[in-house]
């Protein structure tokens, strides 16, 4: 500014109108310091003088030009964390304060910027943690006390929820977390509770589990309970993450209950954000020892199977008390099994034949008698439904968990018998809703028991369908003489069969498809319902699934198709969890109808192909083969993406058939989408003609090879269109560059066909052949040897492009294969 008309030095002239009386010059200066210092920032004289003026400006008495200042603040930081190999000491001394400082200036606009720049800082990391500490930390605790303003309070309160994921849990628990504490219980301000509660679970995450019981539930209890049903929402939307930062026994016997109470909440807001979460909250229940499952390191579920190392002892399938809980986390991948598993039914594979169930006894406590009323006297019944009967004492014992259960093999002729004749005689009373629930149960239970034992040896059969089975007949619910023997709900019969659970929180879920929900709660319940659907499955693992079939079947024929279309993105990972023999009985049909519904839907099944036909048998996945074709038919023809993600799927599902399959069914589908109108399509086709060719090749079908090489030379090189010729060029170079085939046979059928196509009247057919001679084929040993096949003509070719006259054709000739190869995808 006035350069020339003063005498003073550049720094003189800044002194000059960084406190000038004009504003607008003020506002300039503060505007342009980041330039200041890029000039000068190399002396340290100017440097320190630089800064000083900056510190001074800060105290200008115009809130448009602090609030311009504290904008560039972030600027400087990057600049000087970069350029001065002091940054720490120079930010510390002159930027820091500032920052912390306007945090209580009395101007709405410049308070709002240095909590912007501030966590900007934050979140680059340029703030030392002495200094958060030291420094912000003091500020943020001035400002929520008790007698603070209430907007400042308010403010403070939201910088310290964003700054929390950036401090150690130390530090947040020993200078944070008791202020939090109070602020929870604020009676005056109802902004401070709801900004409380909406941060409440990135707390728990930071403190962990001992600080979460000790001091944050009973807060958490108070706001679920808060008068206002927008914090009441807030608590519900994190629920799930406050159950994670919990023990089980906490989980069950607190968090459950108080969760009921928000899916019940006289406000419809409250009602559909618990009804949201409500999944989320079941799968935090789960554990790697009670799902079978656990995810690895890459995110990837996998099963885990424990095999006993003495084939004398029996697998054992426990009900543990409340008090034997873990160090429990969300599907910990390095939790061992050796660590005491959580309440509920464990499942423990091993190679042993013969099942035994041991319960734990607790005087204090016991796990079956604590969820619901205790049963009756039932040895009378025992003695009618098993061969060998007991007395009235043993049956006692049982209840409480102190004897075996004899072995009760579904199997077993005499076992299937009894049990079908439990079922025929409730047939005359399927009028009762209670009889028709047992029914149900029964006979899931035996149909899930069949079903893994086919997959098993001889007579070794999946514990917990067992378990299912055994629990049923030792505390049978179903009196064959007089039909009852108390009162029987489908929610009661639902929880002999798990314990994973609260049934309660099992029950709103499954209740999520009734048309009435989507009335009185939220218009899309179901669609939350299938989202959630898969973790929860998880959570109550295969053993359980006969408690979310009939949920499941009822949201893939939902008449939204939002719901199908979340219900066939999850499939393959549902199948994953249940394994084949439930995935082919239950699943496949689903599946199929997927196939046929609507693109929405299609595309959720078509992304993961791969994935959910390597799940079923050889045999059921052959069926497909002659429905692949099908996904070449789509609603809108526009739709390229669809296509596009057939041929992705089909490089994948080529190694899950015979060389005969491919050749019979992916070929055809390959070589139309090939010729597809839209280039990218066609790109990734011609990777999926080359994975093709060399699953022929690497299975030895020569005959086979030879037939689709001849094809392609038809069908591309000898193509009237150039792009047919210039795609035979880059599946020649991919067939090289991937090694598909010997090379003495690239050399004989498809070489002189290349070759043939470096005088192609089209130039970008040309570049092409170019790329792939110099690129590839020349890189190959099989070329270099002196005197080899198609040497001189490999030469000769090459000096022909060399020469071409399109300067690109020349480019590519004449590249060194070591540089980086340039894409030519837009060429296709």
């Amino acid at each position: 500014m006035d350069a020339g008309q003063d005498n003073l030095t550049p720094l003189g002239r800044l002194e000059k109108y960084a406190f000038s009386e004009n504003i607008f010059n003020r506002q300039i200066v503060a505007r342009g310091l980041i330039d200041v210092l890029r000039e000068f920032s190399d002396n340290e004289n100017d440097f320190i003088s630089i800064m000083e003026t900056v510190a001074r400006m800060s105290e200008d008495a115009e809130p448009t030009v602090r609030a311009e200042l504290m904008e560039q603040v972030p600027n400087i930081a990057m600049f000087l964390h970069e350029s001065r190999p002091n940054f720490p000491v120079a930010f510390s001394r002159y930027l820091v304060p500032i920052v912390v400082r306007y945090l209580t200036d009395p101007n709405n606009q410049v308070r709002k910027t240095s909590q912007a720049a501030l966590l900007v800082l934050l979140e680059q990391g340029l703030i030392c943690k002495t200094d958060m500490e030291g420094k912000v930390c003091p500020v943020l605790l001035e400002l929520t006390e008790p007698n603070s303003d209430d907007d400042y309070k308010i403010e403070a309160l939201a910088i310290m929820c964003k700054l929390i994921t950036m401090l150690g849990k130390d530090t947040v628990e020993h200078r944070l977390l008791l202020r939090y504490c109070e602020l929870c219980s604020d009676s005056r301000l109802f902004q401070v509770r709801k900004v409380c509660a909406v941060n409440f679970g990135e707390f728990c995450s930071i403190v962990g589990q001992e600080a979460t019981e000790k001091l944050l539930l009973p807060k958490f209890y108070d706001l679920c309970s808060d008068s206002l049903w927008g914090i009441r929402k807030a608590c519900a939307e994190c629920f799930m993450v406050v159950s994670h930062c919990t023990s089980a026994v906490v989980r069950r016997s607190k968090l459950s209950p108080l969760f009921i109470n928000l899916i019940s909440d006289q406000s419809r807001w409250v009602r559909q954000a618990a009804f949201q979460s409500l999944g989320r909250f079941i799968s935090t229940f789960a554990t790697p020892s009670g799902t079978g499952f656990h995810f690895h390191e890459d995110g990837t579920l996998r099963e885990i199977r424990t095999l006993s190392t003495d084939s004398s002892k029996h697998p054992v399938v426990k009900v543990l008390s409340a008090s034997q809980t873990p160090e429990d986390t969300y599907y910990p991948p390095a939790q061992s099994l050796n660590k005491p598993p959580a309440e509920g039914i464990i499942l423990v594979r091993s190679e042993c034949s013969t099942p035994t169930f041991n319960q734990q006894t607790d005087d204090m406590y016991n796990s079956f008698h604590y969820w619901r009323p205790v049963l009756p006297d039932i040895s009378q019944d025992l003695e009618l439904l098993q061969s060998e009967g007991k007395d009235e004492e043993t049956g006692k014992e049982m209840l409480k968990g102190e004897e075996e259960v004899p072995n009760l093999n579904p199997k077993d002729p005499a076992m299937s018998c009894q049990i079908q004749k439990v079922l025929e005689s409730l047939q005359p009373h399927l009028d009762d809703p209670d009889v028709q629930a047992q029914v149900q149960v029964l006979s899931a239970a035996l149909k899930a028991a069949q079903l893994e034992s086919q997959e098993n040896d001889g007579d070794q059969v999946t514990n917990l369908h067992i378990v299912t089975i055994s629990v049923f007949f030792c505390y049978p619910l179903i009196n064959i003489n007089h039909m009852s023997l108390f009162p029987l709900t489908p929610s009661s019969l639902l929880f002999i069969l798990q314990n994973v659970v609260p049934q309660q929180l099992l029950d709103q879920y499954l209740s999520m498809t009734d048309p009435a929900r989507a009335q009185t709660v939220d218009t899309e319940i179901a669609r939350h319902c299938a989202f959630s659907l898969p973790g929860v499955a998880l959570t109550l693992g295969r053993q359980n699934w006969h408690c979310l079939k009939d949920t499941y079947e009822t949201l893939a024929t939902d008449v939204q198709w939002k719901v199908r279309r979340t219900l066939a993105f999850s499939i393959h990972e549902l199948a994953v969890i249940l394994g084949d023999q439930l995935t082919a009985a239950d699943l496949v049909p689903i599946f199929n109808g997927f196939l046929k519904d609507l693109d929405e839907v299609r595309i959720g099944v078509l992304k993961h192909l791969y994935d959910f036909l390597k799940l079923l048998h050889a045999d059921k996945r052959r069926e497909y083969l002659y429905q692949l074709q099908e996904f070449m038919v789509t609603d809108n023809s526009r739709n390229w993406r669809f296509r596009f993600e057939l041929a992705e799927q089909l490089i994948l599902i080529i190694e899950l058939y015979s060389h005969h399959d491919v050749y019979n069914y992916l070929r055809q589908i390959a070589l139309d989408l090939c010729s597809d109108k839209v280039s990218e399509v066609r790109w990734i086709s011609y990777k999926l003609v080359v994975e093709i060719l060399q699953k022929l090749y690497s299975c030895g079908a020569h005959d086979l090879s030879l037939n689709f090489i001849n094809e392609l030379v038809v069908r591309f090189c000898h193509c009237p269109k150039w792009v047919g010729r210039q795609a035979f060029a880059f599946i020649c170079q991919a067939v090289v560059e991937e090694d598909c085939m010997p090379m003495d046979q690239f050399a004989q059928h498809l070489l002189p066909c290349l070759l043939s196509l470096s005088s192609d009247p089209v130039p970008n057919v040309r570049v092409l052949v170019a790329k792939a001679l110099r690129q590839s084929v020349l890189e190959k040993s099989y070329f270099k040897e002196p005197g080899g096949a198609y040497t001189d003509e490999l030469e000769e070719a090459l000096s022909e492009l060399r020469m071409d006259k399109d300067r690109d054709v020349r480019f590519f000739a004449t590249l060194d294969p070591k540089r980086d190869v340039i894409c030519t995808a837009a060429l296709i």
